[in-house]
Order: structure tokens, then C-alpha cells, then sequence
């Protein structure tokens, strides 16, 4: 088969990998355009990009892939299946339509749950022990497509989006090889989505960051690992902005003190604070313009006395 595939970041990277290893021929890498990073705002290319020109594999960066002089380029290239990894755009019908066995994307979740862009935060955020990734074809809708395989991914109690993005990268590399030789030998199955089941995993903003300390101590641990690496889960400490990176709950019978107040600093557990319901034990966090540091290199020369409100 005559493959294009399109994605950006790591995640899209082990699929392309495993595509390559499985001897299937891609023929085309398409990945979003350089864009500036880090704090010198330097152009740099994503991880598919790099991956793509080691392997000697020519890369399309468009500005939009709606662009009708792109999908003129890929009628000429008369791609058979167009694999779809965590790109950054939508496609228009007119791209579905190109390739005669369709466009198949690999999806971070067991849909119709989570459907959208950040379904590996949402999942962890709302505290689900398990996960997965699917494989469909893509239609004009956000991941509504009819499924073809899907495999599940039990979430662990200490997981965060770090350890979980990697499983679910591997898991659906395997599960993308596995899809493309059934659509390779006409046996790939089609399955539609019950749409009434579907659950929404949007993308990010800057308020999901926000720790919101009248929720469960449950709820702030699982906000926490649902942040971490990143973007990271923030409070305030008067006109400060601080990250808190590793949280674990202290069961408790008495929470009549206000949600976010320090209530001690354990020397074995950290720095605990009240929640809506239980507590949390805060054992690493990051100040400003700072890394990520253990609770007692924090409080290394700061004064972080009891009745301290977290906002």
C-alpha cells in the first residue's frame, strides 16, 4: 500500500517507527511547520519531522491542509491510506476522500469515551483505572468515525500523563500495525460508535491548570498526576504562582477548616493541607522560574507557617 502519514509529536513518532519496522512504505511524512521554541524562541522541527529525515523519508509541512494546492499534491501522489497520529489539524472531506482505503487515526482512549485532544489528562483528571487506544476511520466529525480494533490500558494508581502517554504510544503502534495489515488483507472489521456513550476530552486550558482546593483530596491527587509533565498544576501562595507536582491524601474526620489552609509541615509526609473533603500531603513542587524539587528543598530558607492559604 502506498501510505501517507500525518503527526506531530512523540506520540506519532513510535507509530511512524513501528510502520518503518513493519516494513509497510511510507511514502510521504506530513507534520505541522517549524515553530519556535524553548527561550531562545528558535524554529525547530517536531519530533515526526526529525524522526522522518533520518529515515530518509521527504516531509510536507502546510500551513493549512485544507489548502486546496495540498490536497492537489496528494491526489498526485494517490496515496492508498492516509495514517493520521496526533497531527494538529483537521481535515477536510475533501482529504478523507483521497485515499481509497480512507484516512485511519489512532485515538488515546477506548472511544466513543474521550473523544478530542487531551483524552490522556481528562482520563487520569477524572480518576478512570482504565484507558486504551482505537483505531477508526476518520470522518468529517471530531474522532466519530466507525472503529476498527481497540485495546484497553488499565490506568495505575501512580500513573501520570508521563508514564501513560508512553504505554498508550507503544500499545497503539502495536495497534496501528496490527490495523494496517487487516486493511492490507480486506479483513480490517468496521464497528460504529454508540454516540450516546461519548465523553468529551477537550483540550486544556489555562484554568484546568488551577488547583481547586474545595474539591476531595482524591480529586486534587488525581488533578496533580493528570498535569504532570505537563503542563503542570498550579495555586497561588500570596503573589506567588506555584506548581505542585506529587500529592498523596491523608484521610481525615475533620474538615471544617478552610480548603487550601496549611495545616502543618510533616517532616515524613510534607507540606499538609486542607481539601474540600480529606487532606493532601504536598511532597514536591516547583516555584516560578525554578525546577521541581523535594517539599524540603522548597522550604529551604522560606517561612511557610500553618493558616498559609493556597489559592
Amino acid at each position: 500500500m502506498r501510505i501517507v502519514f500525518m503527526g506531530t509529536p512523540e506520540f506519532a513518532v513510535v507509530s511512524l517507527r513501528a510502520m518503518l519496522d513493519a516494513d509497510f512504505p511510507v511514502t510521504r511524512v506530513v507534520t505541522q511547520p517549524d515553530r519556535p521554541r524553548g527561550r531562545g524562541r528558535k524554529l525547530a522541527a517536531s519530533p515526526v519531522k526529525e524522526f522522518a529525515v533520518r529515515s530518509g523519508i521527504e516531509v510536507w509541512q502546510p500551513g493549512r491542509v485544507r489548502d486546496p494546492a495540498f490536497n492537489d499534491l496528494l491526489r498526485e501522489l494517490a496515496p492508498e491510506v492516509i495514517v493520521v497520529v496526533a497531527f494538529g489539524q483537521i481535515l477536510s472531506r475533501t482529504t478523507l476522500e483521497i485515499p481509497v482505503h480512507g484516512c485511519i487515526n489512532v485515538h488515546a482512549s477506548l472511544l466513543p469515551r474521550y473523544r478530542g485532544a487531551a483524552p490522556i489528562h481528562r482520563a487520569i483528571i477524572d480518576g478512570e483505572e482504565i484507558t486504551g487506544v482505537t483505531t477508526m476511520y476518520m470522518d468529517e466529525g471530531m474522532d466519530t468515525g466507525d472503529m476498527i480494533l481497540r485495546t484497553p490500558v488499565p490506568i495505575e494508581r501512580n500513573d501520570t500523563v508521563g508514564t501513560l502517554h508512553e504505554r498508550l504510544a507503544v500499545v497503539g503502534a502495536e495497534l496501528l500495525v496490527e490495523t494496517l495489515d487487516q486493511v492490507r488483507r480486506g479483513v480490517a472489521p468496521r464497528e460504529r460508535q454508540e454516540h450516546a456513550l461519548a465523553t468529551y476530552a477537550p483540550m486544556l486550558t489555562r484554568d484546568d491548570e488551577i488547583i481547586q482546593w474545595d474539591r476531595p483530596a482524591e480529586d486534587i491527587r488525581n488533578h496533580v498526576r493528570g498535569m504532570d509533565p505537563w503542563p503542570g498544576a498550579c495555586t497561588r501562595i500570596g503573589n506567588e504562582t506555584v506548581k505542585i507536582w506529587r500529592v498523596e491524601v491523608v484521610p481525615s474526620e475533620l474538615n471544617g477548616t478552610r480548603p487550601g489552609t496549611v495545616l502543618s509541615i510533616d517532616p515524613e509526609y510534607g507540606i499538609i493541607v486542607q481539601a474540600g473533603k480529606d487532606r493532601v500531603a504536598i511532597s514536591e513542587l516547583q516555584q516560578a522560574g525554578g525546577r521541581r524539587m523535594p517539599v524540603d528543598a522548597f522550604l529551604r530558607g522560606r517561612r511557610l507557617p500553618p493558616g498559609t492559604l493556597f489559592e
